[in-house]
């Protein structure tokens, strides 16, 4: 079962047509959420930040789209599938109409639900996406549905044995992983990629960087990070929701320690 504008539908329904402004021309934006036991992780972050991105690409947001009507209609989405535990992609579109120029600012929502099964690999090897950059500006810290480079990116991952790939800027800077960003250790230091970079806003990065920081043995940046400063950190690791934390173990031929990754792992199940 899928909730389109707030009804309950069944996923073989058809929704919408070839008008559809998400398919024709990338008009949408998305969030992934989490839920486990009745509960949506980091419910007000979500929600705030996919307020933030509609205003910006100047969708009108209804009068309806309180705090509590997104987590009502999630949590009944999950109860209406039978589920527990969730894994949400919450999608809002331009109504259908008009070329280039959208004829409305007004908005679909379209939510998915699908069982949350979680998997962790010991060993996870990563290498470099270089055939096609992310552009470092705005509209690439926004979860749109133009996400051609990651899809890309996942054909190379499988197409070379990769548990995933890392992406670049314009600038041949790191900017994040496919489904997630990205954090190198080297000491007691922990960077990141700064939003100037083009990486996603992420949730967890959000939540990471709150814990790093409040932890007195370790010194966090936000910096411009070269692809050879891989080869010199001691862990590396990506953050997205669903997982948490997911540490790199190989690029190349470094092999990477776990143990901060680990750490922060801890640290972050406490906000939870």
């Amino acid at each position: 079962m899928v909730n389109f504008n707030g009804i309950i539908n069944k996923n073989s329904e058809l929704l919408f047509d070839s008008t559809n402004r998400a398919f024709k021309y990338g008009d949408a934006l998305f969030e992934t959420l989490k839920v486990e036991n009745s509960q949506v992780y980091f419910l007000e972050d979500h929600y705030f930040r996919l307020m933030a991105s509609m205003r910006m690409l100047r969708m009108e947001i209804p009068m309806t789209f309180t705090l509590d009507y997104f987590e009502n209609e999630i949590l009944n989405l999950v109860k209406q599938n039978n589920l527990n535990s969730a894994r949400i992609r919450f999608t809002v579109f331009r109504k259908s109409g008009g070329f280039y120029k959208p004829q409305t600012n007004q908005i679909d929502y379209l939510i998915e639900a699908t069982e949350l099964i979680l998997t962790q690999k010991p060993t996870y090897k990563v290498d470099l996406f270089k055939d096609y950059f992310v552009y470092s500006g705005l509209l690439s810290t926004i979860k749109t549905t133009n996400k051609i480079t990651n899809v890309l990116a996942s054909i190379f991952t499988s197409e070379n044995k990769l548990d995933n790939c890392i992406l670049l800027n314009e600038k041949k800077h790191i900017v994040e992983a496919i489904n997630g960003n990205i954090f190198l250790v080297k000491g007691n230091v922990i960077k990141t990629p700064p939003i100037s970079e083009g990486c996603i806003k992420g949730i967890c990065r959000k939540k990471i960087i709150e814990i790093i920081t409040s932890l007195e043995n370790y010194k966090f940046q936000e910096v411009e990070i070269s692809p050879f400063e891989l080869l010199k950190a001691d862990e590396v690791f990506i953050t997205n929701v669903i997982i948490g934390i997911q540490p790199i173990t190989v690029y190349k031929k470094c092999n990477f320690a776990t143990l901060v990754s680990k750490e922060l792992t801890i640290e972050l199940a406490k906000l939870i």
